[in-house]
């Protein structure tokens, strides 16, 4: 009975990983097809990287969410966010702090942190007074947020000669394969994000039912991770290549993007039942931590080797605590 029980959790990790891989995948196919289109409509490279780039790479979040959502799993909607949250800023900043010394630009303590801060505090105020809920009016809230600050930042980007990471594969140029591939590209994107979201899914609840743990539990660990992967392993190629200029600001950028636009459209589809435990457990110290980046960044205006020893032994600590 026991080797049993081990097969099954073998083969539903696989589906796990498996529906993780599509997801990925998907994501990277959509953002290379819709990119090379907008190219071909003379979009500048910059504002790709800030629109089409920054939406492809959240899709796997997205997808995730609204599955979890329409199948009656609010914790692993909200703890999928959270999570994703608490791991770019301590987990994956952490890392690469510890690579390569991370320069803090003027923009990520005078609007990323600030708006970073601000929609994390947003979104603990809107469940913590309104019974746990993030209603359809507060989703319309976030998205006209989230399109606010994006065309904000497209605006004052204008005239600078900056790159947005991650855009790695992204041409500065009109591209010149044929116009059928991209949107070959963007067909077959969203079909793995739609099936690579159904198979996580199913994989994440499988296993929660297995160990015997809250989807909650899974959500801010193993999906949190899971759908962090592209941008710390995109994030840490940049900071060996040392070019991590804007790595700081990308991170706070997800984040925000995470909060106001994930949580902004799922809410429009099914309105999101938020668990007090994640309000009080998992909100709580994202905050903390959003608050604890502050005083780093202000040192020396740069991340360093302590500040990633500090923000890893944070996510070490939250961890923990949630695991046991």
């Amino acid at each position: 009975m026991a080797g049993r029980s081990a097969i099954v959790m073998w083969l539903e990790i696989v589906f796990l990983v498996f529906g993780l891989f599509i997801l990925i995948f998907g994501g990277d196919l959509l953002v290379s097809g819709a990119s090379n289109i907008a190219l071909r409509m003379h979009i500048s490279p910059l504002v790709v990287g800030l629109t089409i780039v920054a939406f492809g790479t959240s899709a796997p979040e997205l997808l995730i969410s609204v599955k979890a959502a329409l199948t009656n799993s609010p914790d692993l909607t909200m703890g999928n966010v959270v999570g994703s949250n608490i791991c770019n800023l301590a987990l994956v900043l952490g890392v690469i702090s510890l690579i390569n010394n991370i320069p803090v630009r003027s923009d990520s303590i005078k609007i990323d942190w600030p708006v970073t801060m601000g929609s994390s505090l947003l979104l603990y105020f809107v469940v913590k007074e309104k019974e746990a809920f993030v209603s359809r009016i507060e989703g319309i809230l976030f998205i006209v947020l989230i399109i606010s600050y994006t065309v904000f930042i497209i605006m004052r980007s204008r005239g600078k000669s900056l790159s947005v990471l991650p855009i790695d594969g992204i041409p500065d140029k009109v591209p010149q394969n044929r116009v059928w591939k991209d949107v070959a590209f963007i067909i077959l994107g969203c079909i793995g994000l739609y099936f690579g979201a159904e198979w996580f899914v199913v994989g994440v609840k499988k296993m929660a039912e297995t160990l015997g743990v809250s989807q909650r539990v899974i959500g801010i660990t193993v999906v949190a991770i899971g759908t962090s992967l592209p941008e710390l392993v995109t994030t840490v190629i940049a900071s060996v290549r040392k070019e991590t200029d804007l790595a700081l600001g990308n991170l706070m950028g997800s984040n925000i993007f995470n909060i106001l636009s994930i949580l902004g459209i799922t809410s429009l589809i099914k309105e999101i039942e938020v668990n007090p435990v994640i309000i009080q457990k998992d909100m709580v110290p994202m905050l903390g931590i959003t608050l604890f980046l502050l005083p780093l960044m202000l040192y020396k205006r740069e991340l360093g080797k302590i500040s990633g020893i500090l923000l890893l032994s944070l996510y070490v600590i939250y961890t923990y605590n949630v695991i046991t």
